[in-house]
Protein backbone atom coordinates (compact mmCIF):
# COMPACT_ATOMS: atom_id res chain seq x y z
CA UNK A 1 0.00 0.00 0.00
CA UNK A 2 2.83 2.65 1.23
CA UNK A 3 4.70 1.65 -2.26
CA UNK A 4 1.21 2.29 -4.05
CA UNK A 5 0.88 5.77 -2.55
CA UNK A 6 5.09 6.31 -3.42
CA UNK A 7 4.25 5.38 -6.94
CA UNK A 8 1.08 7.61 -7.30
CA UNK A 9 2.88 10.44 -5.67
CA UNK A 10 6.05 10.54 -7.74
CA UNK A 11 3.69 10.31 -10.59
CA UNK A 12 1.76 13.39 -9.63
CA UNK A 13 4.83 15.19 -8.98
CA UNK A 14 5.72 13.98 -12.36
CA UNK A 15 2.85 15.43 -14.13
CA UNK A 16 2.89 18.56 -11.99
CA UNK A 17 6.39 19.37 -12.88
CA UNK A 18 6.09 20.67 -16.20
CA UNK A 19 3.17 22.85 -15.09
CA UNK A 20 5.52 24.42 -12.81
CA UNK A 21 8.46 25.13 -14.72
CA UNK A 22 6.43 26.78 -16.96
CA UNK A 23 4.89 28.79 -14.66
CA UNK A 24 8.59 29.65 -12.63
CA UNK A 25 9.87 30.60 -16.14
CA UNK A 26 9.07 34.34 -15.06
CA UNK A 27 10.57 34.21 -11.63
CA UNK A 28 14.22 32.69 -13.02
CA UNK A 29 14.27 35.65 -15.45
CA UNK A 30 13.32 37.76 -12.47
CA UNK A 31 15.99 36.62 -10.57
CA UNK A 32 18.81 36.04 -13.06
CA UNK A 33 17.91 40.07 -13.77
CA UNK A 34 18.01 41.32 -10.18
CA UNK A 35 20.27 38.32 -8.61
CA UNK A 36 20.85 40.40 -5.25
CA UNK A 37 17.51 41.56 -5.08
CA UNK A 38 15.68 38.36 -3.26
CA UNK A 39 13.21 37.88 -6.20
CA UNK A 40 10.71 35.59 -4.87
CA UNK A 41 8.06 33.20 -6.39
CA UNK A 42 5.24 34.14 -3.41
CA UNK A 43 5.01 37.24 -5.05
CA UNK A 44 5.07 36.49 -8.79
CA UNK A 45 2.13 38.46 -10.73
CA UNK A 46 -1.34 36.74 -11.30
CA UNK A 47 -1.45 38.24 -14.63
CA UNK A 48 1.09 39.11 -17.13
CA UNK A 49 1.66 40.98 -20.62
CA UNK A 50 3.48 42.08 -23.17
CA UNK A 51 2.77 43.56 -26.47
CA UNK A 52 4.44 45.08 -29.47
CA UNK A 53 2.84 48.75 -28.92
CA UNK A 54 3.13 49.74 -32.85
CA UNK A 55 1.34 45.93 -33.77
CA UNK A 56 -1.04 45.31 -30.48
CA UNK A 57 0.62 41.70 -31.18
CA UNK A 58 1.39 40.09 -28.15
CA UNK A 59 4.74 38.71 -27.34
CA UNK A 60 3.79 37.43 -23.70
CA UNK A 61 0.85 36.21 -22.25
CA UNK A 62 0.41 34.58 -18.68
CA UNK A 63 -3.46 34.39 -17.10
CA UNK A 64 -4.07 37.50 -18.76
CA UNK A 65 -8.43 37.61 -19.28
CA UNK A 66 -8.37 36.75 -15.29
CA UNK A 67 -10.61 39.49 -13.73
CA UNK A 68 -9.04 41.58 -11.48
CA UNK A 69 -8.82 44.71 -9.43
CA UNK A 70 -6.73 47.54 -11.43
CA UNK A 71 -7.04 49.83 -8.24
CA UNK A 72 -5.80 53.31 -8.98
CA UNK A 73 -4.67 51.99 -12.70
CA UNK A 74 -8.20 53.16 -13.56
CA UNK A 75 -7.30 56.64 -13.89
CA UNK A 76 -5.96 55.86 -17.40
CA UNK A 77 -9.60 55.39 -18.44
CA UNK A 78 -10.55 59.12 -16.62
CA UNK A 79 -7.18 60.42 -18.58
CA UNK A 80 -8.40 58.79 -22.13
CA UNK A 81 -11.43 60.93 -21.72
CA UNK A 82 -9.77 63.69 -20.85
CA UNK A 83 -7.40 63.66 -23.79
CA UNK A 84 -10.43 62.71 -26.12
CA UNK A 85 -12.54 65.74 -24.91
CA UNK A 86 -9.14 68.20 -25.46
CA UNK A 87 -8.94 66.69 -28.93
CA UNK A 88 -12.20 67.01 -29.69
CA UNK A 89 -11.52 71.00 -28.51
CA UNK A 90 -13.87 71.42 -25.44
CA UNK A 91 -11.15 71.60 -23.32
CA UNK A 92 -7.50 72.31 -23.14
CA UNK A 93 -4.74 71.59 -21.10
CA UNK A 94 -4.70 75.58 -20.31
CA UNK A 95 -8.02 75.03 -19.17
CA UNK A 96 -8.90 76.08 -15.03
CA UNK A 97 -10.68 74.57 -12.82
CA UNK A 98 -11.41 75.84 -9.84
CA UNK A 99 -11.21 73.77 -6.24
CA UNK A 100 -14.34 73.41 -4.33
CA UNK A 101 -14.52 72.87 -0.63
CA UNK A 102 -15.91 69.56 -1.62
CA UNK A 103 -12.64 68.69 -3.43
CA UNK A 104 -10.30 69.85 -0.92
CA UNK A 105 -12.67 67.20 1.62
CA UNK A 106 -11.42 64.31 -0.68
CA UNK A 107 -7.93 65.50 -0.51
CA UNK A 108 -7.80 65.38 3.13
CA UNK A 109 -8.75 61.75 3.19
CA UNK A 110 -6.18 59.83 4.62
CA UNK A 111 -6.89 56.48 3.22
CA UNK A 112 -6.79 56.84 0.07
CA UNK A 113 -4.00 58.53 -2.48
CA UNK A 114 -4.00 61.90 -2.91
CA UNK A 115 -2.20 65.52 -2.79
CA UNK A 116 -2.85 69.07 -0.88
CA UNK A 117 -6.05 70.50 -2.41
CA UNK A 118 -7.12 73.94 -1.55
CA UNK A 119 -10.78 75.46 -2.36
CA UNK A 120 -10.44 78.70 -4.62
CA UNK A 121 -7.43 77.69 -5.57
CA UNK A 122 -6.97 77.49 -9.78
CA UNK A 123 -5.79 74.35 -11.70
CA UNK A 124 -5.21 73.96 -15.07
CA UNK A 125 -5.90 70.57 -16.51
CA UNK A 126 -2.50 70.02 -17.23
CA UNK A 127 -1.44 69.97 -13.47
CA UNK A 128 -4.73 68.06 -12.67
CA UNK A 129 -3.27 65.24 -15.52
CA UNK A 130 0.24 65.57 -14.24
CA UNK A 131 -1.40 65.18 -10.05
CA UNK A 132 -3.57 62.27 -11.48
CA UNK A 133 -0.45 60.53 -13.29
CA UNK A 134 2.15 60.27 -11.17
CA UNK A 135 1.24 60.85 -7.19
CA UNK A 136 -2.12 59.27 -8.47
CA UNK A 137 -4.96 61.78 -6.95
CA UNK A 138 -8.41 60.95 -6.37
CA UNK A 139 -9.44 64.60 -6.05
CA UNK A 140 -7.85 65.27 -8.71
CA UNK A 141 -9.29 62.37 -10.80
CA UNK A 142 -12.32 63.14 -9.51
CA UNK A 143 -12.12 67.16 -10.77
CA UNK A 144 -11.59 66.17 -13.87
CA UNK A 145 -14.10 63.88 -14.54
CA UNK A 146 -17.04 66.31 -12.43
CA UNK A 147 -15.51 69.05 -14.96
CA UNK A 148 -16.37 66.48 -18.00
CA UNK A 149 -19.81 65.54 -16.94
CA UNK A 150 -20.97 68.64 -15.54
CA UNK A 151 -20.78 67.13 -11.40
CA UNK A 152 -23.03 64.13 -12.79
CA UNK A 153 -20.72 61.13 -11.56
CA UNK A 154 -22.55 58.51 -13.15
CA UNK A 155 -22.91 60.18 -16.54
CA UNK A 156 -18.90 59.91 -16.55
CA UNK A 157 -18.90 56.19 -15.49
CA UNK A 158 -21.41 55.88 -18.31
CA UNK A 159 -19.10 57.00 -20.88
CA UNK A 160 -16.45 55.02 -18.85
CA UNK A 161 -17.85 51.80 -19.40
CA UNK A 162 -19.42 52.90 -22.92
CA UNK A 163 -15.60 53.87 -23.86
CA UNK A 164 -14.50 50.67 -23.05
CA UNK A 165 -17.02 48.67 -24.88
CA UNK A 166 -15.78 50.54 -27.80
CA UNK A 167 -12.10 50.03 -27.28
CA UNK A 168 -13.01 45.94 -26.95
CA UNK A 169 -12.32 46.02 -22.99
CA UNK A 170 -14.79 43.18 -23.11
CA UNK A 171 -14.48 41.92 -19.40
CA UNK A 172 -14.14 45.81 -17.93
CA UNK A 173 -16.63 47.18 -15.43
CA UNK A 174 -16.34 50.39 -13.74
CA UNK A 175 -18.00 51.48 -10.90
CA UNK A 176 -15.63 54.13 -10.02
CA UNK A 177 -13.79 56.99 -12.05
CA UNK A 178 -10.14 56.74 -9.83
CA UNK A 179 -9.80 53.40 -8.56
CA UNK A 180 -10.51 53.59 -5.09
CA UNK A 181 -14.26 52.55 -4.28
CA UNK A 182 -16.77 55.38 -3.90
CA UNK A 183 -17.69 54.36 -0.63
CA UNK A 184 -14.01 55.47 0.51
CA UNK A 185 -14.75 59.14 -0.56
CA UNK A 186 -16.97 59.75 3.13
CA UNK A 187 -19.94 60.92 0.99
CA UNK A 188 -17.93 63.46 -1.35
CA UNK A 189 -18.37 61.35 -4.52
CA UNK A 190 -21.43 59.22 -4.18
CA UNK A 191 -22.84 57.79 -8.23
CA UNK A 192 -26.14 56.91 -7.44
CA UNK A 193 -26.40 54.03 -10.39
CA UNK A 194 -23.19 52.34 -9.22
CA UNK A 195 -22.35 49.79 -6.61
CA UNK A 196 -20.54 52.61 -4.18
CA UNK A 197 -18.84 49.29 -2.40
CA UNK A 198 -17.22 47.74 -5.81
CA UNK A 199 -14.16 47.69 -7.02
CA UNK A 200 -13.36 48.52 -10.81
CA UNK A 201 -13.10 44.86 -12.91
CA UNK A 202 -10.94 44.44 -15.37
CA UNK A 203 -8.16 42.04 -16.60
CA UNK A 204 -4.82 42.51 -17.80
CA UNK A 205 -5.86 41.71 -22.20
CA UNK A 206 -8.58 44.80 -21.10
CA UNK A 207 -5.41 47.52 -19.81
CA UNK A 208 -3.62 46.36 -22.83
CA UNK A 209 -6.03 47.54 -24.87
CA UNK A 210 -6.41 50.87 -23.62
CA UNK A 211 -2.70 51.58 -22.97
CA UNK A 212 -1.91 50.78 -26.87
CA UNK A 213 -4.96 52.98 -27.40
CA UNK A 214 -4.04 55.74 -25.05
CA UNK A 215 -0.61 55.77 -26.55
CA UNK A 216 -1.51 55.43 -30.13
CA UNK A 217 -4.27 57.94 -29.96
CA UNK A 218 -2.82 60.40 -27.22
CA UNK A 219 0.72 60.03 -27.01
CA UNK A 220 0.75 63.09 -25.39
CA UNK A 221 -0.03 61.44 -22.13
CA UNK A 222 3.83 60.50 -22.16
CA UNK A 223 5.26 63.95 -21.39
CA UNK A 224 3.62 63.72 -18.06
CA UNK A 225 4.43 60.61 -17.21
CA UNK A 226 7.92 60.01 -18.25
CA UNK A 227 9.68 61.71 -15.36
CA UNK A 228 10.91 60.50 -12.04
CA UNK A 229 9.99 63.25 -10.55
CA UNK A 230 7.49 66.33 -11.54
CA UNK A 231 6.16 69.68 -9.65
CA UNK A 232 3.58 71.81 -10.19
CA UNK A 233 2.41 75.00 -8.92
CA UNK A 234 6.19 75.67 -8.51
CA UNK A 235 7.26 79.15 -7.47
CA UNK A 236 3.80 79.51 -5.20
CA UNK A 237 2.08 78.98 -1.88
CA UNK A 238 0.67 75.28 -2.92
CA UNK A 239 3.82 74.12 -5.00
CA UNK A 240 3.98 70.17 -4.70
CA UNK A 241 7.25 68.01 -5.98
CA UNK A 242 6.03 64.17 -6.38
CA UNK A 243 8.07 61.31 -6.91
CA UNK A 244 6.87 58.53 -9.33
CA UNK A 245 5.99 54.98 -8.02
CA UNK A 246 7.00 53.54 -11.46
CA UNK A 247 10.32 52.46 -10.66
CA UNK A 248 11.28 51.39 -13.56
CA UNK A 249 11.63 54.66 -15.36
CA UNK A 250 15.04 55.95 -15.85
CA UNK A 251 16.12 57.57 -12.67
CA UNK A 252 13.92 55.80 -10.57
CA UNK A 253 14.94 52.50 -8.41
CA UNK A 254 14.48 50.13 -10.91
CA UNK A 255 15.12 52.04 -13.68
CA UNK A 256 15.68 50.70 -17.38
CA UNK A 257 16.33 52.30 -21.07
CA UNK A 258 13.29 53.74 -22.96
CA UNK A 259 10.72 53.49 -20.18
CA UNK A 260 8.59 56.36 -20.54
CA UNK A 261 5.14 55.80 -18.68
CA UNK A 262 2.18 54.86 -18.11
CA UNK A 263 0.95 54.74 -14.28
CA UNK A 264 0.70 52.11 -11.27
CA UNK A 265 -1.91 51.07 -8.90
CA UNK A 266 -2.35 48.82 -5.72
CA UNK A 267 -5.14 47.81 -3.34
CA UNK A 268 -5.68 45.49 -0.65
CA UNK A 269 -8.14 43.35 -3.35
CA UNK A 270 -5.75 43.89 -6.63
CA UNK A 271 -2.25 43.88 -4.65
CA UNK A 272 0.57 45.48 -6.51
CA UNK A 273 0.06 47.02 -10.49
CA UNK A 274 1.57 48.93 -13.10
CA UNK A 275 1.45 49.53 -17.08
CA UNK A 276 5.29 50.32 -18.20
CA UNK A 277 5.46 51.85 -22.08
CA UNK A 278 8.84 51.44 -23.36
CA UNK A 279 10.44 52.67 -26.85
CA UNK A 280 13.91 52.12 -28.01
CA UNK A 281 14.44 53.55 -31.53
CA UNK A 282 11.23 52.63 -33.37
CA UNK A 283 10.17 49.92 -31.24
CA UNK A 284 7.02 50.39 -29.16
CA UNK A 285 6.37 47.81 -25.89
CA UNK A 286 3.66 48.00 -23.54
CA UNK A 287 4.25 45.52 -20.05
CA UNK A 288 0.92 45.05 -17.74
CA UNK A 289 1.69 43.35 -14.65
CA UNK A 290 -1.13 42.28 -11.93
CA UNK A 291 -1.19 41.19 -8.77
CA UNK A 292 1.96 40.74 -7.25
CA UNK A 293 2.61 40.36 -3.62
CA UNK A 294 -0.06 40.91 -0.95
CA UNK A 295 -1.37 44.10 0.25
CA UNK A 296 0.42 43.51 4.10
CA UNK A 297 3.85 43.76 2.23
CA UNK A 298 3.75 47.54 1.14
CA UNK A 299 7.12 46.22 -1.03
CA UNK A 300 5.19 44.86 -3.24
CA UNK A 301 5.46 48.38 -5.21
CA UNK A 302 8.60 47.63 -5.44
CA UNK A 303 8.39 43.56 -6.08
CA UNK A 304 6.50 44.26 -9.06
CA UNK A 305 9.77 45.94 -11.16
CA UNK A 306 12.02 42.95 -11.03
CA UNK A 307 9.28 41.09 -12.93
CA UNK A 308 7.85 43.43 -15.47
CA UNK A 309 11.72 44.46 -16.23
CA UNK A 310 12.35 40.63 -16.74
CA UNK A 311 9.79 40.63 -19.48
CA UNK A 312 10.50 43.80 -20.94
CA UNK A 313 14.39 43.14 -21.68
CA UNK A 314 13.31 39.00 -22.80
CA UNK A 315 10.77 40.84 -25.49
CA UNK A 316 13.71 42.87 -26.78
CA UNK A 317 15.84 40.20 -27.24
CA UNK A 318 13.66 38.00 -28.65
CA UNK A 319 11.89 40.60 -31.37
CA UNK A 320 12.17 43.14 -33.66
CA UNK A 321 10.03 45.78 -35.17
CA UNK A 322 11.24 45.39 -38.60
CA UNK A 323 10.59 47.19 -42.03
CA UNK A 324 9.48 44.69 -44.68
CA UNK A 325 8.38 46.22 -47.61
CA UNK A 326 9.39 49.98 -48.53
CA UNK A 327 5.63 52.12 -49.98
CA UNK A 328 5.00 52.48 -53.40
CA UNK A 329 3.98 49.52 -55.92
CA UNK A 330 4.83 46.22 -54.21
CA UNK A 331 4.25 42.42 -55.33
CA UNK A 332 2.87 40.08 -53.52
CA UNK A 333 2.12 36.22 -54.34
CA UNK A 334 1.71 37.54 -57.94
CA UNK A 335 -0.55 40.35 -57.45
CA UNK A 336 1.17 44.01 -57.43
CA UNK A 337 -0.45 46.32 -54.63
CA UNK A 338 0.22 49.87 -53.61
CA UNK A 339 1.88 50.22 -50.28
CA UNK A 340 0.90 53.94 -49.13
CA UNK A 341 3.62 54.06 -46.73
CA UNK A 342 6.80 51.75 -45.79
CA UNK A 343 5.29 48.26 -44.07
CA UNK A 344 6.46 47.64 -40.94
CA UNK A 345 5.84 43.89 -38.74
CA UNK A 346 6.65 42.28 -35.59
CA UNK A 347 8.87 39.70 -36.50
CA UNK A 348 10.89 37.05 -34.27
CA UNK A 349 14.88 37.81 -34.61
CA UNK A 350 16.38 35.66 -37.19
CA UNK A 351 13.20 34.68 -39.11
CA UNK A 352 12.00 35.87 -42.51
CA UNK A 353 7.64 35.49 -42.29
CA UNK A 354 5.76 35.31 -45.21
CA UNK A 355 3.86 38.26 -46.34
CA UNK A 356 0.27 37.70 -46.82
CA UNK A 357 -2.99 39.77 -48.70
CA UNK A 358 -6.50 39.06 -47.22
CA UNK A 359 -8.72 41.42 -48.29
CA UNK A 360 -6.91 43.84 -49.16
CA UNK A 361 -5.14 44.01 -45.66
CA UNK A 362 -1.70 43.23 -46.03
CA UNK A 363 -0.02 41.11 -42.76
CA UNK A 364 3.18 39.52 -41.60
CA UNK A 365 2.69 35.84 -41.04
CA UNK A 366 4.67 35.62 -37.92
CA UNK A 367 2.78 33.20 -35.65
CA UNK A 368 1.69 36.07 -33.42
CA UNK A 369 -1.98 36.99 -32.11
CA UNK A 370 -3.02 40.25 -32.10
CA UNK A 371 -4.69 41.64 -28.81
CA UNK A 372 -7.79 41.85 -29.78
CA UNK A 373 -10.09 42.23 -32.71
CA UNK A 374 -10.40 45.57 -32.73
CA UNK A 375 -6.62 45.72 -32.87
CA UNK A 376 -5.09 45.57 -36.41
CA UNK A 377 -1.11 44.59 -36.97
CA UNK A 378 -2.13 44.71 -41.13
CA UNK A 379 -1.92 47.60 -43.30
CA UNK A 380 -4.48 48.28 -46.00
CA UNK A 381 -3.47 47.98 -49.45
CA UNK A 382 -4.77 48.88 -52.85
CA UNK A 383 -4.30 46.19 -55.68
CA UNK A 384 -3.43 47.50 -58.69
CA UNK A 385 -5.15 46.79 -62.00
CA UNK A 386 -3.19 45.32 -64.04
CA UNK A 387 -5.39 45.27 -67.13
CA UNK A 388 -5.13 48.58 -67.36
CA UNK A 389 -1.80 48.82 -67.62
CA UNK A 390 -1.27 46.10 -70.42
CA UNK A 391 -4.27 48.19 -71.79
CA UNK A 392 -2.05 51.39 -71.84
CA UNK A 393 0.94 49.35 -73.21
CA UNK A 394 -1.07 47.74 -76.06
CA UNK A 395 -2.59 51.22 -77.07
CA UNK A 396 1.30 52.90 -77.27
CA UNK A 397 2.27 50.45 -78.62
CA UNK A 398 -0.75 49.31 -81.24
CA UNK A 399 -1.07 46.25 -80.35
CA UNK A 400 -4.65 44.29 -79.81
CA UNK A 401 -5.43 48.12 -80.14
CA UNK A 402 -9.65 47.35 -79.77
CA UNK A 403 -9.42 45.57 -77.17
CA UNK A 404 -7.13 48.00 -75.13
CA UNK A 405 -9.13 50.77 -75.79
CA UNK A 406 -12.53 49.03 -74.28
CA UNK A 407 -10.64 47.92 -71.71
CA UNK A 408 -9.79 51.37 -70.50
CA UNK A 409 -13.21 52.87 -72.06
CA UNK A 410 -15.34 50.47 -69.06
CA UNK A 411 -12.60 50.86 -66.60
CA UNK A 412 -13.88 52.81 -63.07
CA UNK A 413 -10.41 54.68 -63.24
CA UNK A 414 -10.62 56.70 -66.48
CA UNK A 415 -10.97 59.70 -65.10
CA UNK A 416 -8.26 59.49 -62.92
CA UNK A 417 -6.08 57.90 -66.04
CA UNK A 418 -7.14 61.42 -68.36
CA UNK A 419 -4.00 63.00 -68.73
CA UNK A 420 -2.65 59.65 -69.29
CA UNK A 421 -5.67 59.08 -71.84
CA UNK A 422 -4.89 62.57 -73.85
CA UNK A 423 -0.80 61.51 -74.18
CA UNK A 424 -2.09 58.12 -75.42
CA UNK A 425 -4.63 59.79 -77.78
CA UNK A 426 -1.56 62.01 -79.05
CA UNK A 427 1.07 59.00 -79.44
CA UNK A 428 -1.75 57.32 -81.02
CA UNK A 429 -2.76 59.49 -83.72
CA UNK A 430 1.00 59.98 -84.21
CA UNK A 431 0.88 56.44 -84.53
CA UNK A 432 -1.37 55.96 -87.02
CA UNK A 433 -0.11 59.17 -88.78
CA UNK A 434 3.02 57.22 -88.90
CA UNK A 435 1.60 54.22 -90.19
CA UNK A 436 -0.39 56.01 -93.46
CA UNK A 437 3.30 57.56 -94.28
CA UNK A 438 4.95 54.49 -94.47
CA UNK A 439 2.10 53.04 -96.39
CA UNK A 440 1.84 56.05 -98.62
CA UNK A 441 5.26 55.24 -99.27
CA UNK A 442 5.26 52.10 -100.16
CA UNK A 443 2.68 52.74 -102.82
CA UNK A 444 4.92 55.06 -104.20
CA UNK A 445 7.77 52.69 -104.43
CA UNK A 446 5.66 50.20 -106.39
CA UNK A 447 4.04 52.50 -108.45
CA UNK A 448 8.06 53.55 -109.64
CA UNK A 449 8.99 49.89 -109.52
CA UNK A 450 6.25 49.43 -112.18
CA UNK A 451 6.94 52.31 -114.15
CA UNK A 452 10.85 51.46 -114.40
CA UNK A 453 9.82 47.71 -115.62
Amino acid sequence: MKKALLLLGLLGLSLMAPVTAAADELVDMAQKLYPNDNVQAINRPKSSLIIDGNTGDVLWQDNIDEIRDPASMSKLMTLYLVFEAIKEGKISEDTVITATPQDQAIASIYEISNNKIRAGVDYTVAELITMTAVPSSNATTVMLANYLSDNDPDAFLDRMNAKAQELGMTNTLWFNASGAAAVSFKGYYNPQNYDNFASNQTTARDLGILAYNFVKNYPGILNYTNKAKVTVKEGTANEETFETYNYSLPGAKYGIEGVDGLKTGSSPNGAFNYIATIKRGNQRMIAVIMGVGDWSDQDGEYYRHPFGNALIEKAYADYEYKKMLPKGEQEIDGQKYKLPEDFYATVKKGSKPKLKVENDVLRSENELTTLSDHVSDGMQVEKVDQSITKAIQDVASGKNEGKAWYTLLISDKLLILLPVGILLLILYFEYRSRKKREAMKQARRRRIDWEEE
